[in-house]
């Protein structure tokens, strides 16, 4: 059984910090997401991943992926049944026929490189590039200050 959390004192005592407190509100909600479509998260090399998710019966012009701010939304929209579709009868059906929406939280700098279907898997690929200006570099010691004229 899961016990439902407050997170509002957070807001009141982290002044400054509500981006840190949303955060976390944000990823409590999401835990009670179905987890329809199945997916895998690989670390390919440094600053590289890919998403990888089950769409088995989605055809491509049925998925859109969407990359806003930090978040990366994956929506299967599947179309409305034919006849001969909703004339059958399953003894057992064990492979899903809805539409989903999942969202992923992308760190700050990760953007979605490509994307491509392959086998039923829709594979997304994304990439951390750290702008120039954020990038640690490197300080020359010389022997007196220059500030010293």
């Amino acid at each position: 059984m899961r016990t439902m959390t407050d997170f509002s004192p957070l807001y009141r005592s982290f002044i400054g910090f509500d981006h840190l407190a949303g955060l976390i509100d944000k990823a409590s909600r999401a835990d009670k997401q179905s987890s329809y479509p199945p997916y895998n998260v690989e670390l390919l090399a440094e600053d590289k991943y890919r998403i990888t998710m089950a769409v088995a019966g989605f055809a491509e012009a049925e998925l859109d992926i969407q990359s806003e701010q930090n978040t990366l939304v994956v929506k299967g929209t599947k179309g409305a049944k034919d006849e001969k579709a909703a004339e059958r009868t399953f003894l057992h059906q064990g492979i899903a026929d809805r539409s989903f929406e999942r969202k992923f939280q992308l760190g700050d700098h990760v953007k979605v490189v490509g994307a491509y279907m392959e086998n039923g898997l829709l594979h997304i690929d994304l990439e951390r590039e750290i702008p120039e200006a954020l990038k640690p570099r490197k300080i020359a010691i010389n022997g007196k200050s220059l500030l010293e004229g």
